[in-house]
């Protein structure tokens, strides 16, 4: 933990995370929180099913990576604790994980004890920084992490905060440049597609309503636009696609954040 002192909490105004919280039936949330969450729910009723689709889809990553032998994974803008987050998942399959989650977030921070919390044989920690500062965080999680062995690079959720296409482009790429061959990148996003399912207009308005409110900058991308975060790897199939029916394990309603798992190979 980079300090002990409680960082202060704005309440008052909606959070992503806390809202995330609030649609997966969490209770690290407050009124303004939940009000933007129903606002959300009312331009874009199946935002709750959504959030519950994206924790599933990382899930059936985690465990799709260990099949392909990576034992290491840095999750980037980690979030709040709550179910089966990336430790959990891997180090209930194999137990010699290790994890380094990054966030710098206050909340988030809060909470790094319960994300701590990792099995005798493996390895868990916590560091707080800014995604953008991309040799910081290489540098300090090579503390817990071999970078010349493959690492599941989990972006989930956290380049929409990425409101420049060129910087979110870039962040990926000076990732990606560092990482062995064999690695793998894990990423979900908001997407406004618009599809039998899908209605890309209230996607956007929903976007906006939480910016209105004065909660944190959100981006929805195009699932083209998505694809291009993936450039220097190799995409696994299915491709960029919602993240209900990346491999699922049963069939589900297509809900509007796209994700794509991606092999690092040597030419990247």
């Amino acid at each position: 933990m980079p300090n002990e002192q409680r960082p202060e909490i704005d309440t008052s105004v909606p959070h992503s995370a806390r809202v995330w919280d609030y649609w997966l039936g969490g209770r690290e949330n407050y009124p303004a929180d939940r009000e933007a969450g129903d606002a959300v729910l009312r331009v874009l009723p199946g935002i709750a099913v959504s959030a519950r689709q994206d924790r599933a889809f990382l899930g059936r990553a985690v465990r799709f990576l260990i099949t392909r032998g990576v034992r290491q994974f840095l999750d980037l803008g980690a979030g709040l604790p709550t179910a089966d987050n990336t430790h959990d998942v891997a180090q209930r399959v194999a137990p010699s994980s290790r994890i380094v989650y990054v966030d710098n977030d206050p909340l988030v921070l809060t909470h790094a004890r319960s994300l701590l919390r990792t099995s005798p044989e493996g390895a868990c920690d916590y560091i707080e920084a800014d995604i953008r500062d991309t040799e910081p965080v290489l540098s300090a999680a090579s503390r817990t992490l071999d970078l010349d062995r493959p690492v599941g690079l989990m972006l989930l959720g956290v380049l929409n905060h990425i409101l420049d296409d060129g910087e979110a482009e870039q962040i990926v790429a000076r990732l990606v440049s560092r990482l062995a061959p064999g690695s793998h990148l894990v990423l979900s996003h908001t997407c406004d597609a618009t599809t039998d399912e899908l209605d890309g207009e209230a996607m956007r308005r929903a976007v906006q309503e939480v910016m209105d409110r004065g909660g944190t900058p959100i981006r929805a991308r195009s699932p083209e636009e998505i694809e291009r975060l993936f450039a220097g790897t190799s995409l696994v199939e299915p491709g960029v696609v919602s993240c209900s029916r990346w491999r699922p394990d049963r069939p589900e309603p297509e809900v509007p954040h796209f994700s794509g798992v991606s092999v690092i190979t040597g030419d990247s």
